[in-house]
């Protein structure tokens, strides 16, 4: 385990019951205004993704899916039809892999077959989890 999985564990732990975390909990009925009743967290859910599922998208090669630049990483999201990103202080792999897989979910995250994968048994959703995103 490293110091990041300890890290998201405390995290996961501290938001328990309060965001539903897939597939370990059902699906939100709807998006962002399901209610008033669901409190400052309605319509979230948090999932481990696989994030090279939206550089594939955007065309970009196995192994080569770093983006450590502006140019490149407005041209992934075009590919993936997404507008420009807003300028970064400092360009990661990390920074890049969250803002191009976040516009790619927002345009795929009402595929149902995206999250009810063929192998995901409720035994699995218990006891393993999924990446979302791997087949």
């Amino acid at each position: 385990m490293a110091k990041a999985s300890f890290a998201g564990m405390r995290l996961l732990h501290a938001i328990d019951g309060r965001i539903p975390i897939w597939p370990f909990d059902p699906l939100p009925a709807r998006g962002p205004y399901n209610g008033p009743d669901n409190g400052p967290y309605r319509g979230m859910v948090i999932v481990e993704i696989y994030t090279a599922i939206a550089a594939r998208a955007a065309g970009i090669a196995r192994g080569r899916s770093k983006i450590r630049d502006a140019a490149t990483l407005d041209d992934a999201l075009a590919a993936i039809g997404s507008g420009p990103h807003v300028p970064l202080p400092r360009y990661d792999d990390h920074a890049t892999d969250a803002i191009l897989t976040a516009a790619w979910l927002r345009t795929h995250a009402a595929r149902r077959d995206l999250w009810h994968p063929a192998d995901m048994t409720p035994l699995v959703a218990r006891t393993e989890g999924w990446t979302f995103g791997v087949a």
